[in-house]
């Protein structure tokens, strides 16, 4: 049914002779595998990059999670510094030291401007004895005795003049003593 192949003649013939039609030419297969090495070069060398990448943000993340954990643990610190100072103990014993005393009972004032409670001043409570007199003290034979001065004016807690000079703010008035005790502590507005 099928004729066999005719031989070719003239020029076919040598052409046919010049460039034999073995198989597929590897001149076509070189541009596809030079592609398939650039693909895979190039995939190599972007996961690298990425993977460097990557490893740079982890180690950035473990450098700011450090710091997050050493910052906690410094505003705690503080925290607890902010705390033991803020207990009424803690505060009362610093008031003392700058030489403020508790106040009396406080008075308040009505939305239509009339006084409610009656106000009492506030006196310092008396000074716990010293054990031992200062050596300086006693050795001047000529300084006048402890207690008020002789213009009036009398020493308060922290050894400053008191501001009113009548009145001694190391004797208690024994009336606003108990008015104080039993009174509530003084509130601000808004708690």
């Amino acid at each position: 049914m099928s004729k066999p192949a005719a031989p070719l003649k003239g020029r076919a013939a040598r052409l046919a002779r010049l460039m034999p039609s073995t198989g597929p030419s590897t001149a076509a297969r070189t541009p596809f595998v030079l592609l398939v090495v650039l693909l895979l070069g190039g995939g190599l060398i972007t996961l690298l990059l990425l993977n460097s990448a990557l490893n740079e943000g982890s180690f950035r993340l473990s450098e700011l999670k450090r710091d997050t954990t050493e910052l906690t643990d410094e505003q705690q610190a503080l925290q607890r510094d902010v705390d033991s100072r803020s207990q009424p103990d803690a505060l009362e014993k610093r008031a003392r030291e700058l030489g403020m005393v508790p106040g009396g009972s406080p008075a308040f004032l009505n939305p239509d401007g009339t006084v409610r409670g009656k106000p009492t001043e506030a006196t310092a409570p008396p000074p716990s004895p010293s054990p031992t007199p200062s050596p300086s003290a006693s050795t001047d034979p000529d300084a006048p005795a402890a207690g008020p001065s002789a213009s009036g004016a009398s020493a308060g807690p922290s050894g400053s003049p008191s501001p009113s000079g009548s009145v001694s703010a190391t004797t208690p008035d024994p009336a606003a003593a108990p008015a104080a005790e039993n009174s509530p502590p003084p509130t601000s507005p808004g708690r």
